[in-house]
């Protein structure tokens, strides 16, 4: 029988990495991937000090809101980035990814460009103890957060209201090769706190408005676990955080993932918990906000004590060879906890599945035919009407290996 040539297996696999840097998840293993420059000159690389990628992902769209009631179609590029990557040295590694379709003015906290995910350099010590810093994803846990961005077809509310490519340093240490602790220290945001706020920013806790102050201190605290258990077959991404993000308020999050990992089904379900005093994700304080603005009320206003989950869970299943089946099912809520009228305000679920087709061996190439649907209900109390959406996509996704 031959071999099924399948890149979920070379995704699936996040260990043998460290937490940042080379991370499979993030598009740091490509298994057996041949380059455009090996094809077309017959020659080997004889080094890993260079390697080019363009992760590139476009798809023909049917989407309808029952808001409106109506469909519509478009092509739409999805995803476009370049990534240079590579070890100079049996310790030194750097790696660059930027993305080609987003803004690329500086901030004016990291001086980097939001289009800039990752600019980083690292050094292994030893086999054991590592060191990287620049600009690098945070090292949350959870398999969807650590996949490639270019295979999602729709993340969770938590991950896709994320802001988590930051300025930072991170210190890795594996007492043995299959289990992983990290401590990352980076900064809370891209931009300076007017940036993020506003000018004459205030928050809400079921009392009067009260203004926001900036921290002296606006940074992230992440403690990060990845385990590796049976010869790779289960795994485990766990961290908790700590973000400052205004002078004595802070947000707090835990993530679970847990992954199982056979030579042709990968499963993985993912807890992600968000414990807010000032909502960061905004998704609260984006809906709720006219409820909570009136004429006298300023107009930057942010709710406080908020508290997000996620539960996520999906299964890749290599059926035939070159073919792959994806079912993804997402349940979150939302809730205002100190006040009654928004607590437990938001229930939403996500489902989906793709048919996915591998054309070219040694080459990371599929096309697809996915359905996302997601469904939003509110509670009666704060005022919102429930609402699904549903997207039909036929597409492709391309990582090419350039050099």
């Amino acid at each position: 029988m031959k071999k099924i040539i399948m890149m979920f297996a070379a995704l699936a696999m996040t260990m043998g990495a460290n937490a940042q840097g080379n991370n499979i998840g993030m598009g740091g293993g490509d298994g057996d991937i041949q380059s455009i420059h090996e094809r077309i000159t017959k020659l080997e690389k004889k080094n890993d000090m260079f390697n080019l990628y363009f992760n590139y992902a476009a798809s023909f769209q049917a989407e309808h809101n029952s808001l409106s009631d109506e469909w519509g179609t478009k092509f739409a590029n999805k995803q476009l980035r370049i990534e240079i990557k590579g070890n100079l040295t049996d310790k030194l590694y750097y790696r660059l990814r930027h993305r080609l379709n987003k803004a690329t003015d500086a901030k004016g906290e990291d001086n980097f460009a939001k289009a800039t995910d990752i600019m980083m350099v690292g050094y292994n010590f030893n086999d054991k103890l590592s060191i990287s810093g620049g600009k690098m994803c945070q090292i949350w846990g959870g398999f969807e957060f650590d996949e490639n961005p270019m295979y999602i077809y729709q993340y969770s509310d938590m991950v896709d209201y994320m802001d988590n490519f930051m300025a930072g340093g991170t210190v890795s240490y594996k007492p043995i090769p299959t289990q992983e602790i990290a401590v990352e220290i980076s900064n809370s945001y891209n931009g300076k706190f007017a940036d993020e706020y506003g000018d004459e920013a205030v928050v809400v806790n079921n009392d009067e408005p009260k203004a926001l102050q900036k921290s002296k201190n606006p940074l992230t605290y992440i403690i990060n676990w990845n385990g590796s258990f049976f010869d790779g077959k289960l795994n485990t991404r766990w961290a908790w955080g700590l973000q400052t993000q205004a002078k004595g308020k802070y947000s707090r999050m835990l993530t679970l993932g847990q992954q199982l990992n056979l030579p042709k089904f990968q499963w993985y379900f993912d807890y992600m918990g968000a414990f807010d005093d000032l909502d960061r994700l905004k998704i609260a304080t984006n809906e709720l906000r006219d409820a909570l603005v009136d004429g006298d009320a300023p107009g930057n206003i942010y709710l406080g004590k908020v508290h997000y989950n996620s539960f996520i869970t999906k299964a890749n299943w290599q059926f035939a060879p070159s073919w792959n089946l994806m079912l993804k099912g997402m349940y979150e809520t939302a809730s205002v906890t100190k006040m009654e009228q928004f607590k437990n305000y938001r229930k939403s679920f996500g489902y989906m599945g793709s048919i996915e087709y591998y054309p070219a061996k040694q080459q990371d190439f599929r096309l697809f035919l996915a359905y996302v649907g997601r469904k939003y209900d509110y509670s009666t109390k704060c005022g919102l009407k429930d609402y699904n959406t549903d997207r039909i996509e036929l597409g492709f996704m391309y990582r090419i290996k350039a050099y």
